[in-house]
Parts: structure tokens; sequence; C-alpha cells
């Protein structure tokens, strides 16, 4: 089996630090080398792969900012679909875009979606020629027919488990109204707990009126984007995660990263945590902050060890692959 994997180029493959579309993308094409597959990654030009690698955007153009993201995306798919009759299988992981052209794809495309950015991208996916895949249950659209869901994977070498935690809270995303990262401060305010927070900074304006004010490098302390090298240590060494989000979230990699190192998770109710999160084993899901707050002392009686144990068992990077494989093999014959 020859597979195209399509990626996105905001970041390099992997990113360096944020980057969570590129990230699974190289999980997966990494999985899939080491199964023999042929794989052709097209991704930005200084990404880093086992597999062949082809492009045309020399970075991530989140990265340079002489880089139009449109253009370049363009360009990238348009490089990648007047190849695909080379390959089998074209699995996209650039959202609607390919989907806009999927008709000039000459192999049969999959999609992952990776969230709705909005219900105004939709009528790509009715019109795509493209089978899709959904990250979770609860990130799926009624108007289209998915083979499967595939809960993302992670790469369990970078992530050790601690199972001596520290008193801290742990926030871990990007600095936006939607992860909560407001509210987190004052669940761990309310509670008596530092806060550590590690993420972009994707909202400026909500970063400077109600975040940094509050950043005093003692009771909050901000790292910025954290690479995957710092991870698993800040992750791990966490009373808990605080995942206080005010969206239906896709999935949620930092939780399941966390909840790998040992970290059980305090996660709001919403999208995909009651899939992610087992509770009272990896987590408390909660309603609202009092709930949090409250939660805040009921972690510590979890079990870390079995909160990564059940975490590497669900999530590993193997059984994604594995799950892909399956999928591929629903449309190829």
């Amino acid at each position: 089996m020859k597979v195209a994997m399509l990626g996105p180029i905001a970041w390099r493959t992997p990113p360096l630090h944020y980057g969570p579309w590129e990230l699974v993308t190289s999980l997966i094409t990494e999985g899939l080398v080491e199964r023999g597959i042929d794989v052709t990654l097209f991704a930005t030009l200084d990404s880093i792969t086992k597999a062949g690698l082809d492009g045309v955007a020399p970075s991530g153009y989140e990265e340079n900012p002489d880089l139009d993201g449109r253009v370049w995306e363009a360009l990238h798919v348009g490089h990648a679909l007047a190849r695909s009759g080379e390959f089998d299988i074209v699995h996209n992981h650039l959202d609607w875009l390919p989907l806009a052209f999927s008709q000039h794809c000459a192999a049969p495309m999959v999609t992952t979606i990776h969230g709705f950015s909005g219900p105004n991208i939709l009528p790509a996916y009715r019109r795509g020629r493209s089978a899709y895949v959904s990250i979770s249950d609860s990130d799926r659209s009624a108007d289209l027919d998915y083979l499967g869901t595939v809960h993302h994977g992670i790469d369990m070498n970078g992530l050790p488990v601690h199972l001596e935690p520290r008193e801290d809270l742990i926030l871990f995303g990007r600095i936006h109204p939607d992860k909560g990262t407001d509210l987190a401060i004052d669940i761990a305010a309310r509670a008596g707990r530092r806060l550590v927070m590690c993420g972009i900074v994707q909202d400026r304006a909500y970063f400077e009126e109600l975040i940094e004010p509050r950043i005093d490098g003692d009771r909050v302390v901000y790292l910025g984007s954290v690479g995957p090298e710092d991870r698993g240590a800040i992750l791990g060494s966490g009373l808990a995660l605080l995942h206080p989000i005010r969206f239906a979230e896709p999935f949620g990699l930092s939780v399941v990263e966390s909840m790998a190192c040992g970290t059980p998770v305090i996660a709001y109710r919403k999208g995909s945590m009651p899939e992610v999160v087992d509770e009272g084993v990896t987590g408390c899901l909660v309603a609202n902050a009092d709930e949090a707050v409250e939660a805040v002392e009921r972690v510590r009686d979890l079990d870390r060890a079995a909160c990564a144990r059940r975490a590497r068992n669900r999530f590993s990077r193997d059984r994604m692959v594995d799950n892909y494989l399956s999928i591929y093999r629903k449309i190829v014959r």
C-alpha cells in the first residue's frame, strides 16, 4: 500500500512546540513506516520524517511572517494532488481546502476531521469526495457519514510516569477564552494552589487584559510554549491538570498526555471529555468552577499508576495506527 499523508503546514511536522494537527500527522506517518507501509509525507520542507518527504512550503507559515498561509496552503494542496495518482490512498489532515479540490484527486481520499472551525465550512465537507474519520464521537456532524472514530494516540516515550506529584495545578494549552485560562487561574486561587501555565498566546487582547496582570511568577507561573522535551516533566509534576474549557473540544491531546504521566485531569464536562476522561480513574469531570475547586482535593485519592495504565492502554500511538490501517483497508481493497 502506498499512502500520501497530506499534512498541515502551519507548523513543522512534527512541531517544535505547538501544532497538534502536525503532531498527530507525524505520529501516524512514523507508525505506518515502522509497519513497512510506503508513505510520502506532504508537509513543510523542514519537516523530520522517516517517510518520503515532499512539499513546497519551506517552513510553517505560523513560524515565518513572509509566508501567507492562504497562498501556501493552496500551493501545497495543488502540489500533493498533482501526484495523487502515484498512491493507493491520500490521507488528508488539512481540513476543508483539499476537499474543495477532491474531484481532482486520482486516489481515494480519507479525511481526518480534527475539528470544525464553524458551520460555514460544512459545504466543503458535504461536497467533498472523501471518506471521513472523526477524532471523537462527540465531534460529528449529522450532515456527514463516517467510516469510524479514531481517538488520537500519543508518543509515550517522552511521557514518563510520575507517581509522586507536587502540589501545583497545571494548565497546558493555547491561551484563549475557549480554553478557560482565566477560569483556571480562579480555580487554582480558590483551591489555594499554585498554577503553572504553558501554551502559545492565541488571543493577544485576552492575554493582556485578563491573564498577564495575574502572572506573578509565584502563585501564577507562565512558562510560554513548551516543546516535547519538557512536556512530560511539567505534566507529570502536577497534582492535576486543569481543563476548564468553554467549548466542545474535539479531543484534547494535553489531557491524554497528562493522564499518561499519571497526573489526573479535572475537566469541564464538554465535548469529548466524557469520552476521554474515565471518571474516578484518570480524572474528574465537573460542570463548573465550584465543582472543580472541590475536585482538587478528590484527585489526590486517585491512583496515579492506575491513571497512567488506563491512558497508556487507551491512547497509544500503535493503537491509533492500527485503527487507521483498518480504515484504509475499508477503502482500498
